[in-house]
């Protein structure tokens, strides 16, 4: 029996407003994604990728909702938040990370990785996933791609740094590390470490002179409003896991923790390209906004610094400093 024309497209009427229906119908689990910048900056091109990716593995059950620019905490808080299940990801510094586990006090010590390849090779080897289970078992979180954030570079609002005798009287940020804290006072300022939501106005007020960050952040921040001097010391490369709360990926069944893994390691290439990408165009640009741009010789630097890794050597771990620095890549 055929169906009159009217009846026919109310047919068709229905079957394609179930169609919408499905196509738009809520996913079964929507993920809180915690990050310290905005969505063009390095890391908001990783996440947006790695939800990209999972809800076209999942099929549209999962989804993320990105958090830009500290909206649920502090790195340190969103650290601690995953790992006690307030928080469900987040992308974030290792800066905090070593103050629950010692190891991650790697990221901190100075000069320890040559370039990017350096870094990358020996974050994706089995030191990559000892760090990862270290993760799991002391802060209860687990690491689901080594994205990074990128080597760092000092910026002040005082002068041009050449030698580490011009960090000399300098206030300068850290991260709230003790290892940064020695290692800018080995360099000669004076070193202070404060939670990353207040750097921006300490430095416009003038409490702080200096900080130091990847290119990608110091422009994404417009840490250029406020310091003059850009110096590309270079003195630690900086990754930023992207993270979940151990206790929520427990939650999923096998087949979405392989499609949550899957969907970070889709993902990881592509933040870090963009990444190195953003590097080169920040420091053109950076320039243009009136920064003062100086390439200073490193080696004085690095001699400077040396003392502070004997020194937290022992407590990070010997072996793994000097497989990190020795890493054949």
């Amino acid at each position: 029996m055929f169906l009159s024309r009217p009846l026919f497209s109310t047919a068709l009427a229905c079957v394609a407003l179930s169609t919408s229906f499905h196509a738009l119908a809520a996913p079964e689990r929507v993920i809180d994604v915690s990050l310290p910048l905005g969505p063009e900056s390095q890391q908001g091109i990783g996440v947006l990728r790695f939800g990209e990716e999972l809800k076209r593995l999942s099929e549209g059950r999962l989804e993320i909702e990105p958090h830009y620019d500290n909206a649920l905490g502090a790195e340190r808080e969103v650290v601690e938040g995953m790992g006690f299940g307030i928080i469900d990801a987040g992308i974030t510094s290792t800066g905090p990370m070593g103050g629950f586990v010692d190891q991650f006090m790697l990221f901190d010590l100075p000069y320890i990785f040559e370039n990017h390849a350096h870094a990358y090779a020996f974050l994706d080897s089995e030191y990559g996933e000892q760090l990862a289970q270290l993760a799991e078992q002391q802060m209860n979180v687990k690491i689901l791609a080594w994205m990074e954030n990128g080597f760092r570079h000092e910026t002040n609002s005082v002068r041009v740094i050449n030698t580490p005798d011009d960090l000399q009287g300098i206030n300068h940020r850290t991260q709230e590390s003790r290892v940064q804290v020695d290692t800018w006072e080995a360099l000669g300022a004076n070193a202070t470490p404060m939670a990353w939501t207040e750097v921006y106005t300490a430095l416009q007020q003038g409490v702080m002179d200096s900080q130091e960050n990847p290119l990608a952040t110091i422009y994404d921040v417009n840490f250029f409003e406020v310091q003059d001097y850009l110096n590309l010391t270079g003195h630690v490369y900086s990754p930023a896991p992207l993270m979940m709360g151990l206790d929520l990926f427990n939650s999923f069944s096998e087949e979405d923790q392989a499609i949550i893994l899957e969907a970070a390691q889709i993902a990881l290439p592509v933040q870090r390209e963009a990444s190195q990408e953003l590097e080169q165009r920040y420091l053109t640009q950076l320039e243009e906004k009136g920064m003062t741009v100086t390439h200073p010789e490193l080696a004085p630097f690095k001699e400077a610094v040396q003392p502070v890794i004997d020194e937290w050597a022992p407590t990070v771990g010997e072996e793994l400093v000097q497989a990190a620095i020795n890493f054949d890549y």
